[in-house]
C-alpha cells in the first residue's frame, strides 16, 4: 500500500509550505496545492486523493470560499475526505461540512496543526472515514442551553461522551480520558443510541448520526 496523498487548499504560503513539510516528515505526500477556493475541485478531481486539507476563508471572498469549494469538490468526487482549518471557532461551518456527508470529515482549528501528534492522528483518522470536530467548537456547542431537543434526555455523563465521540474518539479513548472501563464507556453509548432513536439496524452509521444530532440541536 502506497503513501496516504493529501491536496491542501491554503492562501498563506506559510502555511501551505508548513502543512506540506510536516505532512511528509509523517510518511503522507502531498500532491497538490491551491491558494484558492475555485481551485480545489478541479485538483481533486484529477488526484483523487485521500484527503483534502482546506482553510475556511480563502480567496477571492475571503468568507467561507473554502468551505464551499471543499463542498464542491466532495460533490465531483464523492466520499473525497475533508478536513477544514479555521483561524476562529466558527460553528456553523462545522455544522454544515458535517450536514454534507458525515463519514470521512474533519473541522479543527488551525492551533492545533503545532500539536504535531494529535494533528496527524486526526488527518490519518478523517482519511479512514472518521469524523473528528474540534474540542473548542464541542466546548461551545456544550455550553449552550437546549431546549425541546432529544438532547434533554441524556445525562452529563452521557453528554461527556457524546461530545468526545464527536472529537472522533474511540471508545478506548474515550474511556481513558474520562478513566472508566471500556465497558462502562460502551454502556453509556448504548443509553445515547437508545435515548436519541438510534436503532441498531442502522449499524456502524448510529455514532455518525448521533453526533450530527449532538451538532445540529442548538438554540437558534
Amino acid at each position: 500500500m502506497g503513501a496516504m496523498r493529501v491536496v491542501i487548499a491554503e492562501d498563506s504560503v506559510l502555511l501551505r509550505e508548513g502543512l506540506v513539510r510536516l505532512l511528509d516528515d509523517a510518511g503522507i505526500e502531498t500532491v497538490a496545492t491551491v491558494g484558492d477556493g475555485p481551485g480545489l475541485p478541479p485538483v481533486v478531481a484529477e488526484h483523487r486523493p485521500d484527503l483534502a486539507i482546506v482553510d475556511v476563508r480563502m480567496p477571492p471572498s475571503f468568507t467561507d470560499e473554502g468551505l464551499r469549494a471543499a463542498l464542491a469538490a466532495r460533490e465531483r468526487v464523492p466520499g473525497t475526505p475533508i478536513l477544514v482549518l479555521s483561524q476562529y471557532v466558527e460553528e456553523r461551518y462545522a455544522t454544515d461540512l458535517i450536514g454534507g456527508g458525515a463519514e470521512g470529515v474533519g473541522y479543527l482549528l488551525k492551533e492545533r496543526v503545532s500539536e504535531v501528534g494529535e494533528f496527524i492522528d486526526a488527518v490519518r483518522r478523517i482519511a479512514a472515514g472518521g469524523t473528528v470536530i474540534d474540542p473548542e467548537v464541542i466546548g461551545q456547542l456544550l455550553g449552550r442551553r437546549r431546549t425541546g431537543d432529544p438532547l434533554e434526555a441524556l445525562t452529563p455523563r452521557e453528554r461527556e461522551v457524546l461530545a468526545l465521540m464527536a472529537e472522533g474518539r474511540s471508545n478506548g479513548a474515550i474511556a481513558a480520558h474520562l478513566v472508566v472501563t471500556e465497558g462502562a464507556v460502551e454502556k453509556h453509548i448504548s443509553n445515547i443510541f437508545a435515548k436519541l432513536g438510534l436503532q441498531p439496524a442502522q449499524g456502524g452509521h448510529r455514532r455518525v448520526m448521533a453526533v450530527l444530532t449532538y451538532l445540529g440541536h442548538r438554540d437558534r
